[in-house]
């Protein structure tokens, strides 16, 4: 990111040749403030280590995990035999009170027993949602559109920053940490993740790592921007495997920012994407941005 300001254009060509090759870019000098992260992520693990019955008070069945905690073993990637070793919390976006897209976003909770973590967790939430945005100017140069092309497409999306525990796995553990599996949203922005396990499935069924440098963002396309782009970008597949044996006793954190579309964008394939080579794979089907959300979200049990 260092790049940004004195070099926009190398920056954006080289970030989305990564993104068109993998679907995925390692991004360093992303200029999050550390003392945020670190406040957010501490918080996060205190509120993990809570009993399970406090933690459970703020599950709420039936909502898609839009807000609040989602227990262990919900979630399951689409088509898995075996639900996911893990649980998380999802923070949204604050909307004033009559605000018409109040009908699509939930209100957030706040765990009282965690001091700060209002405060704390927004506060990440709002950096990575402008570090997004400051990401999708340059992904726009590349497509050739107009730098601000997104700003209007995501100013209120109903994006959702998902704090991330991967408790130890025993050595008969039915599953995997996260199963292969695309994003739903626009982009991701990945922080945290000390423990390893992150992989991409490469465009020959290769299984890569992902070893981010301390302090560094993992980005990657989601399934809107991959249809919005008529696969131009592509949203690839990955997973988070069980660690090696000698690590097995170690928890995992992480913290994905999915940046969405405001949730009545229709998703329609940009013309400058459609080539004789690439014909347009949706055709006559343009969808909301919510209902593929929510189409989505059913798909990987949530619903």
């Amino acid at each position: 990111m260092s790049r940004y300001a004195a070099d926009f254009q190398g920056f954006s060509d080289d970030l989305g040749a990564s993104f068109q090759r993998y679907g995925f870019a390692v991004v360093a000098d992303h200029g999050l403030d550390e003392d945020v992260i670190r406040r957010a992520i501490d918080d996060a693990k205190a509120f993990f280590a809570l009993p399970e019955d406090v933690k459970r008070a703020y599950h709420q069945p039936g909502t898609g995990g839009a807000r609040g905690l989602t227990p262990f073993g919900v979630e399951a990637a689409k088509g898995a035999a075996s639900v996911d070793l893990k649980e998380f919390w999802h923070t949204g976006r604050e909307l004033p009170e009559g605000h018409p897209y109040r009908r699509y976003m939930r209100d957030n909770l706040w765990p009282t027993e965690i001091p700060g973590f209002r405060d704390d967790v927004y506060a990440m939430f709002e950096a990575l949602d402008a570090l997004g945005r400051r990401i999708l100017k340059a992904i726009a140069r590349y497509l050739q559109l107009d730098d601000a092309f997104f700003e209007d497409k995501v100013q209120l999306g109903n994006s959702v920053l998902r704090m991330l525990h991967y408790p130890p796995v025993p050595a008969d553990a039915p599953g995997v940490r996260a199963g292969a599996h695309e994003d739903i949203n626009v982009i991701t922005l990945l922080l945290g993740a000390e423990e390893a396990g992150l992989q991409l499935k490469d465009a020959d069924g290769e299984w890569l790592d992902i070893a981010p440098p301390p302090g560094a963002l993992v980005v990657n396309i989601g399934d809107m921007l991959q249809r919005l782009t008529n696969h131009v970008l592509p949203s690839t597949t990955h997973r988070v495997v069980n660690p090696a044996p000698e690590r097995r006793g170690f928890a995992r954190y992480s913290t994905p920012f999915f940046l969405h579309f405001n949730p009545d964008y229709v998703i329609q394939t940009l013309p400058g994407t459609v080539t004789a080579q690439n014909p347009d794979r949706y055709a006559g089907k343009a969808i909301m941005a919510e209902d593929f959300l929510t189409e989505r979200l059913r798909e990987i049990r949530l619903l």
